[in-house]
């Protein structure tokens, strides 16, 4: 940028104005939602993506599945994020070729990826959240390198993140005593946080694993 442009900037701001690019603002905004109970899990994610006040896409997939092994062909750890979309991909690319290298042991992959994204120069700089969980574990990874295990409670486990995942978890936690269908819970808990959260919708994506 020149010095004319940027004495052009100065002045639209001065008279309150500007451009319509807001260069502080960052894409954020997202929940996600997992629950374990009687042998199924399930991650949920809603498909909203927003940029400061604007919703940019409403259907976005933030839950996948990662690796192989398991039934049927598909994979057998799902997994879903919060924060910047290139970040969490390149996340679940580094956690598929750890779950490679370590033959499908969940909990020693994300150990070793959280390791590294603690660590490596150019990992530490990504920004994201993740729930991924196989049949046997549930587990909550960030850039601090923590890898959280859920507390188990009345047979039921749950984890959630992102802007609406305090309000999912509280929504999942009371419903967890009455219903016994992990999705069905899952759906319910989401539906609430979407109806609180400016930053989460309705529009989700759900992947499960069975024991």
């Amino acid at each position: 940028m020149d010095a004319r442009s940027i004495r052009a900037g100065a002045r639209l701001a001065a008279l309150g104005g500007g451009t319509h690019l807001m260069p502080m603002e960052h894409y954020h905004g997202t929940t996600i939602l997992g629950v374990r109970k009687g042998g199924k899990t399930v991650i949920a994610g809603d498909g909203q993506v927003s940029l400061g006040n604007t919703v940019i896409k409403p259907n976005a997939k933030k839950v996948r599945r990662i690796g192989e092994g398991g039934p049927n062909g598909e994979a057998k750890v799902i997994g879903g994020f919060a924060g910047a979309t290139a970040d969490a991909f390149t996340l679940f690319e580094r956690l598929e070729k750890k779950l490679e290298q370590y033959n499908g042991q969940l909990l020693r992959a994300a150990v070793e990826l959280a390791k590294d994204w603690r660590t490596d120069k150019y990992l530490r700089n990504l920004e994201a959240l993740m729930i991924v969980a196989d049949a046997e574990q549930m587990l909550i990874l960030t850039g601090n390198g923590d890898v959280l295990e859920p507390e188990a409670k009345d047979e039921a486990v749950i984890a959630a993140i992102g802007s609406g995942g305090n309000y999912a978890l509280s929504a999942a936690k009371a419903l967890a005593e009455y219903e016994q269908d992990p999705e069905v819970l899952a759906r319910r808990a989401m539906q609430i946080a979407a109806e609180v959260c400016v930053f989460t919708n309705d529009r989700l994506t759900l992947e499960t694993v069975e024991a």
